[in-house]
């Protein structure tokens, strides 16, 4: 763990992680094994499975991130509906006021990419740098 880290918890964090500096890890977070926590990074009530990477000025709230993937400089996973309404995803209300992104495996993210709340993200996606992605993304699938 890097100078200026804080962590609070309950936090898991795998084994040979890299954390910070200058990260925030807030309470249920679970980071697997392999992953980069990095400069400027905030994490909160989020799992993000092995070898996946966060590594500068990112915000991840209330979400699922898969194994091997890579989040760009400035990539920010909106969480709250501005009307703070019900999230609905494929068309069904989860209960949930917070919600960010459920991304599957390798997906890899742009600097200054943007997710909107509620998306579902599938593997091996690429969101290009400042795309907005919204909704749910079919695997594979490139958004610039």
């Amino acid at each position: 763990m890097r100078s200026g880290s804080y962590i609070v918890g309950p936090v898991v964090i795998g084994q040979d992680c890299a954390i910070g500096p200058n990260c925030y890890i807030r309470p249920h977070t679970s980071i697997g094994d392999g992953c980069h926590i990095g400069a400027a990074v905030e994490v909160k009530n989020s799992i993000i499975m092995n070898n996946s990477d966060a590594p500068h000025h990112n915000y991840v709230g209330d979400s699922i991130i898969g194994e091997g993937c890579n989040l760009g400089a400035g990539t920010k996973i909106a969480n709250l509906r501005l009307d703070e309404q019900d999230i609905t995803v494929a068309g069904r209300n989860t209960s949930r006021r917070k919600l960010g992104v459920i991304m599957g495996d390798n997906v890899k993210t742009g600097i200054n990419a943007c997710i909107n709340v509620g998306c579902m993200i599938g593997n091996d996606a690429k969101i290009g740098p400042g795309a907005i992605a919204h909704g749910i993304i079919s695997p594979g699938s490139k958004i610039f």
